[in-house]
């Protein structure tokens, strides 16, 4: 096909191919073990699976309603009574959403105007910054505390103006596996009364959460809950990532004009499966026993690598490990991983794209939520590195 020859601005120049895509690209060129992108390679639960093809074969296959299909966004309601506490109107302050990275592209379009400056917490999973940039917007990096990724407050305030328009946090966090404490939501909700700042709340791996460590999810705080969108994923609930099928809670103000930008971005997200997945969570033992269920898949890898020479601390929540290979190589991360995959056949996620300004801390992001014969290969090769 020719090519336009004419001019036209590009909204995010210095954009690229995302991480994983190279990554998995690179996996699949040379056959490696794939511990790289965040997908599970066991199957699902054969109860949803049935349910999903019950709702088919009933009919449910045209558009649902924009907000949801009502008996999910009710289910969904009781969940965060249950577990948190939480008051939500199924109906004005719950919208299901085409997986996770929709619902976080439409919340920052929605309330990131041109000038508006966001914070977000790097490492940061990667699709916060460009969607704050498509919409005109500002982002104000804070980093992490390494090694243990915890948030310093003082930093935060630092960076807060009068331009400061929304906040972006992430727990359990991907891609570094460590857990927002009580005392961070006590902090921020103090800090921002009286601030016009709006707050997404990423909590996708919210069941997933190891070691006794409670999720604590931003609902949990009343102050704090009134200016925040939190944003779920049952993709990554039920091992079902290519579902694509999420949600967001928020106030009813808040979600009225969150609503405004979902049903042009994609009006409305797959039907039978929200029906199903309705179903399914009508039992509370279907995501309860997450944690312990990824916590023993974590040990499992962590014990099958402890002759080699990577150096781990244990995951607290996600699935997702970080391995620190300082004592194998002083390569920058994406180097080495790059490496790893040409000459040992094995794929992992280098943590520095997932700052802005690629700082390496030689660590890299390896994905556990896979069939102990996987996890078996790759502590096999990762132990003659």
């Amino acid at each position: 096909m020719k090519p336009f020859d004419g001019h036209f601005d590009s909204k995010l120049p210095g954009a690229k191919t995302s991480v994983f895509a190279v990554m998995t690209k690179l996996a699949h060129d040379y056959k490696a073990v794939n511990l790289s992108q965040g997908f599970p390679d066991f199957p699902i639960d054969a109860e949803l699976i049935s349910k999903v093809n019950h709702y088919m074969k009933k009919g449910y296959n045209q558009y649902a309603p924009m907000p949801g299909v009502p008996e999910l966004r009710k289910a969904i309601a009781k969940m965060f009574e249950e577990n948190h506490g939480a008051d939500y109107n199924f109906e004005t302050e719950i919208t299901i959403t085409a997986g996770a990275t929709q619902a976080l592209y439409t919340a920052i379009s929605a309330f990131i105007n041109d000038g508006d400056e966001a914070i977000i917490f790097e490492p940061a999973y990667d699709s916060y910054a460009p969607a704050v940039k498509a919409n005109g917007g500002t982002v104000k990096y804070v980093s992490l505390k390494f090694p243990d990724f915890s948030i310093n407050w003082n930093e935060v305030k630092r960076n807060v103006t009068s331009r400061t328009k929304l906040i972006i946090l992430n727990t359990p966090h991907n891609p570094t596996g460590s857990v927002l404490k009580k005392e961070d939501f006590e902090q921020l909700e103090i800090f921002l009364r009286g601030r016009d700042i709006l707050v997404i709340s990423d909590e996708v791996y919210e069941h997933l959460i190891f070691d006794g460590e409670t999720h604590f999810s931003a609902c949990r705080f009343p102050d704090l809950a009134s200016r925040t969108m939190i944003v779920g994923s049952f993709g990554k609930t039920f091992h079902a990532t290519g579902w694509k099928t999420g949600f967001v809670l928020a106030p009813e103000n808040i979600t009225a004009e969150f609503r405004k930008f979902h049903q042009f971005v994609v009006f409305a997200s797959n039907t039978p499966i929200q029906y199903a997945i309705a179903d399914f969570v009508k039992d509370p033992a279907k995501y309860k026993g997450l944690g312990e269920f990824y916590s023993k898949k974590r040990d499992y890898f962590l014990n099958a690598i402890k002759k080699s020479r990577f150096k781990a601390a244990p995951a607290k929540g996600t699935y997702f490990q970080l391995l620190d290979y300082s004592a194998i190589s002083e390569e920058p991360e994406y180097d080495f991983a790059k490496k790893l995959v040409q000459d040992f056949g094995i794929a992992a996620i280098p943590v520095s794209p997932f700052y802005h300004n690629n700082q390496n801390h030689q660590v890299l992001r390896f994905c556990f939520a896979k069939q102990e014969s996987t996890l078996d290969k790759a502590a096999e090769i990762l132990c003659k590195i």
